[in-house]
């Protein structure tokens, strides 16, 4: 069946620390900015910062992925919502509920007409890309990105991923994406305030708000290369 309904954007990494939440915020952020119909599923049950700061601004769902039950409300989510492009902010420990019961997604994408685009986090460590490699066995047919997260450093800092395999194979069908790095102190409002990347742009004081739109202004180019085509 020839995919028609908006994407399922999944965020992950499995790890915790690699940037996941941030990449989610700012996806939300740039897909709202440009118009797009987008609701959000949080997998992190215990800790959901990305809802808690988004969820006066758009539709979200709390799906346990560790537990079967998880992926069937999931499915049954996007199911309800095949005008929407779905935002999924995976948990740092959904890894084994992946590789037992990510078949439940994958079964039913063509059922959904969706693809499945994958955004990769990863830092400069091997098991980032060690963990990708299990997660694409589950899902073979999913356009995958590999993001690196600028706050780990410059794009040659990542040694272990520019010189794998897994860096040709991705961009043989995808691609190797830069997330910029932002400003500690922002950061840290951002996260210890649970907001919004557009509450955050109407509350900051000048000087952060600056470096938040300098911030926005590059990541909305890096996503730009990936929904070109959603």
């Amino acid at each position: 069946m020839a995919t028609k309904n908006p994407p399922i954007y999944v965020v992950g990494g499995s790890k915790g620390g690699v940037g996941k939440s941030f990449v989610t915020l700012a996806l939300v952020d740039y897909l709202q900015r440009t118009d797009v119909n987008a609701v959000l599923v949080e997998t992190d049950t215990s800790n959901p910062d990305v809802m808690k700061a988004v969820h006066d601004e758009i539709e979200c769902a709390s799906c346990d992925l560790d537990d079967v039950s998880g992926w069937i409300d999931f499915v049954n989510f996007c199911d309800a919502h095949r005008d929407a492009a779905v935002i999924v902010n995976t948990a740092a420990r959904s890894q084994t509920g992946v590789a037992q019961y990510g078949g439940t997604l994958a079964s039913a994408l063509d059922d959904l007409a969706r693809r499945l685009v994958v955004l990769w986090v990863i830092n400069r460590q091997r098991d980032s890309l060690e963990l990708l490699l299990r997660f694409g066995a589950t899902f073979l047919n999913a356009d995958t990105h590999v993001v690196r997260n600028g706050y780990f450093g410059a794009p040659e800092k990542f040694a272990l991923y520019r010189e794998s395999n897994l860096r040709k194979a991705i961009e043989a069908q995808g691609q190797s994406l830069d997330f910029p790095d932002l400003a500690d102190r922002v950061a840290d409002e951002l996260r210890s305030q649970r907001l919004s990347i557009h509450k955050a742009a109407e509350t900051m004081h000048m000087g952060e708000r600056a470096e938040l739109l300098r911030w926005r202004a590059l990541f909305s180019a890096m996503f730009a290369r990936v929904t070109a085509d959603a």
